[in-house]
């Protein structure tokens, strides 16, 4: 008796309206590609695709790579026994486990996330995900729950939408891991960032994170990944540790696309 069953065979008409249906998609695509022509993401030459970047703006990003620090995520220059460790976790333990980006927090990754984060440049956003999928490997293995770090509600009026939550919106749809964007809010306001010392930074994030009483089950006893757009001294995600943690969960990690190496650039991001 053959494994195949004719009643399982599609009808003449029904493999004509698939193959109608394939022409048609691919006629759209053409047609869209003639009035929207695909372009890199950042320097808007024009390549094969649309939503990724040219092969010389590709090659302008200094992605992160073994061997690293297995704490704060920073890049080393030699390795060794694992677990790695740099002088900076040594000196600054965070609050999180561990923490993880894409690439350093210069050049053509700087100039996209600022696109991002300011200028509501949202093409680069599925770019995004598969990047963070990529260096996020070994924290999505572990992580039951994604949540952004929030923006504060003034904040999220004026700028219309926050970066972090879609970046954990992406991340989730390419990676199966579930996203909470609610169970962690910024209760208070805080200055900007940018122009601060570290510990200037740590003071200025102190307390200004919750957990709403209706997330607390949710997060009880789970493993949170934690997702940002940039890690410059982690006080920010160190202070959504905090609050996570005395929640319950059991664990907190860090992902992020780009994270500031250089300690010279504190005071200018």
């Amino acid at each position: 008796m053959s494994s195949f069953d004719e009643a399982d065979a599609p009808s003449p008409r029904g493999a004509m309206l698939a193959d109608l249906r394939r022409w048609s998609l691919a006629n759209l695509r053409y047609a869209a590609d003639l009035i929207l022509p695909p372009i890199c993401i950042r320097c808007h030459a024009p390549i094969s695709a649309h939503g990724v970047l040219c092969a010389a703006c590709w090659q302008g990003i200094d992605f992160i790579t073994p061997p690293l620090c297995d704490r704060l995520g920073l890049p080393l220059p030699y390795g060794g026994e694992p677990p790695l460790m740099s002088a900076m976790a040594l000196r600054h333990p965070p609050s999180y486990g561990r923490a993880r980006a894409v690439a350093r927090f210069e050049g053509v990754m700087r100039d996209l996330v600022h696109g991002f984060k300011y200028a509501d440049r949202h093409e680069a956003a599925g770019l995004f995900a598969r990047m963070l999928r990529s260096a996020g490997a070994e924290l999505l293995a572990d992580a039951d729950l994604l949540i952004p770090v929030p923006l504060h509600s003034k904040r999220l009026w004026t700028r219309r939408y926050n970066q972090a939550a879609i970046l954990a919106r992406r991340l989730s749809a390419e990676t199966g891991v579930r996203a909470d964007l609610s169970a962690l809010r910024r209760s208070r306001k805080t200055s900007s960032q940018v122009g601060l010392s570290r510990g200037q930074r740590r003071e200025n994030v102190a307390a200004a994170f919750a957990v709403p009483r209706g997330a607390a089950a949710r997060i009880r006893g789970k493993r949170i990944l934690l997702v940002e757009d940039v890690i410059t001294t982690g006080a920010t995600l160190g202070a959504c540790a905090l609050v996570l943690r005395a929640a319950g969960a059991a664990q907190v990690d860090c992902l992020a696309l780009a994270i500031v190496v250089n300690e010279d650039q504190l005071l200018a991001e």
